[in-house]
């Protein structure tokens, strides 16, 4: 079927040949050039109104993309590349599938099956870039960022990233922890070396506010020397967020692929494959200034007594220090006494400490202490003895009268003994029990409901009412006694009393 525009060259390009328009108003009337005009003539002369059509028209692009693999990446997209995006994308199936496809064509596929990955939502409000430090090793940046990395539970990826450079150390964790960031700087330094300040947000951690401006990591960088600079928003150490935000886009689905879902393969896989073989070649970049800051660690420090946390104590006079509630004597042969004086407490992951006084670890021993036996147990052992006893002298009637038990306790208690321990032989009171010598409830109910009516008056006085108007011998002891009972015992318990109505005479 022919358009209106082809219906008009046709028209012109039959009136040209006709000799009613020169070729010269057909360029004015088709905006054409004279050239044009004479090839559409020649055509014309040639083919008849079918020099219009295209000779290509009908026929399949050379270049044209065979529909089977459209077909399949689609379906790869939708069961295995679900949730990465373009560049990635093509990046994946070139690597694992052997499929080169176009980013713009891969875009195209992804959209007709309703699968590409959108981009976050610009932020609103307006920031100003600061540019990247000069040198590498002036400023890093550090953070931990808690996600559903691999498997089902949640673990945490704490990384440190040169400002100047990108470069990027890090490491997964169950949680953003002192050791975990220790870990990881020290891990830094000992690859690179000393660098001249650390920027972090206000955690606790890292001595923010909730921590009282002190943490083992501000400890830590105070003895190695570096800086601790406290960002006011997460935008300000926007280098490490944007880390975080390429790490989960790429890491996650990478983890997934390979079947990765133990913290020790995780970590096996971003140190020694993603790490090196994709950030460090295509997300660093070279700093302005090739000199670095980075700085040998001198030989006075020890990152092994500087990168873990301590806590110190007091040494007693007798050499003995507390921590964890208990005590530990210090075994190491002194030449002076170090009585008063600070001992340091050096914590390993494991909870395990050493202790150190001076750079010297000393020698300690946890002190036990004997414990006092309670009334219970004394209980039981006293009876146990009554029970051996008998046995010994082959007489329970001259047990009984030594031990001041009657011969049906003896034998009651051994057969208790016998059959369910000797953790039966313990004596337990129940409180549905009432006391022999506990007073009547008819007369507890009395005295409960005049206090209330009368909460002004002592016991004295409601012990003398109650004789008088009632007929009830009761002493003022044992009103008291009504009154702890019920939990009214001082004028305003009385007063404030909220059942009243519950209690009869």
């Amino acid at each position: 079927m022919i358009d209106s525009k082809s219906q008009l060259i046709i028209d012109i390009i039959s009136k040209v040949s006709q000799g009613k328009i020169s070729i010269n108003n057909a360029v004015k009337l088709l905006n054409r050039s004279k050239r044009t005009i004479e090839r559409y003539l020649h055509q014309y002369k040639k083919l008849g109104i079918q020099f219009i059509v295209h000779g290509n028209t009908g026929k399949k692009p050379i270049n044209k993309i065979n529909n089977k693999l459209k077909l399949k990446v689609q379906s790869l997209i939708k069961k295995k590349y679900y949730d990465v995006n373009l560049q990635h994308l093509a990046e994946l199936l070139n690597n694992n599938e052997g499929i080169q496809v176009k980013r713009e064509t891969l875009r195209t596929w992804a959209h007709d099956i309703h699968h590409v990955k959108r981009a976050k939502r610009r932020r609103s409000i307006v920031r100003k870039k600061r540019e990247r430090m000069q040198s590498a090793g002036l400023l890093l940046q550090m953070d931990g960022s808690t996600h559903q990395w691999f498997g089902n539970d949640k673990a945490c990826l704490i990384a440190i990233i040169d400002d100047a450079t990108s470069e990027i150390h890090a490491e997964f964790f169950k949680s953003e922890t002192t050791y975990g960031c220790l870990k990881v700087m020290r891990d830094f330094i000992e690859k690179k070396g000393l660098f001249k300040a650390l920027y972090v947000d206000k955690a606790g951690i890292f001595a923010g506010p909730k921590r009282c401006n002190f943490s083992q990591m501000q400890r830590a960088c105070e003895e190695l020397g570096i800086e601790i600079i406290f960002a006011n928003s997460a935008q300000g150490k926007g280098r490490i967020e944007r880390a975080f935000d390429t790490c989960q886009d790429r890491l996650i689905p990478e983890l997934r692929l390979k079947k990765i879902n133990t913290m020790q393969k995780a970590n096996r896989y971003l140190q020694e494959i993603f790490i090196p073989k994709f950030w460090q070649k295509n997300l660093t970049v070279i700093a302005k200034n090739l000199q670095s800051e980075f700085m040998l660690v001198p030989k006075y420090l020890n990152l092994d007594d500087i990168c873990i946390q301590k806590e110190y104590r007091k040494i007693r006079n007798d050499h003995t220090f507390s921590y964890g509630n208990k005590f530990y004597l210090i075994e190491s042969i002194l030449k002076r006494s170090i009585a008063n004086q600070k001992i340091e407490i050096r914590i390993q992951q494991d909870k395990n400490f050493s202790a150190y006084f001076a750079g010297r670890q000393l020698t300690i021993s946890e002190v036990i202490e004997p414990t006092k036996s309670s009334m219970f147990d004394l209980e039981i052992q006293n009876k146990i003895d009554a029970i051996k006893l008998a046995e010994k002298i082959g007489n329970v009637s001259e047990a009984a009268r030594i031990s001041g038990c009657s011969r049906e306790t003896i034998y009651r208690n051994k057969k208790i003994l016998k059959e369910k321990g000797p953790l039966a032989l313990k004596r337990t009171f129940r409180k549905d029990i009432i006391h022999k010598n506990r007073t009547a409830k008819n007369i507890e109910n009395t005295v409960i409901s005049f206090s209330i009516k009368n909460p002004h008056l002592g016991q004295a006085q409601v012990s003398a009412h109650i004789k008088a108007n009632y007929a009830i011998e009761l002493s003022p002891s044992g009103v008291r006694s009504i009154w702890l009972r019920e939990n009214m015992n001082t004028m305003a318990l009385r007063i404030n009393k909220t059942k009243p109505s519950q209690i009869s005479c």
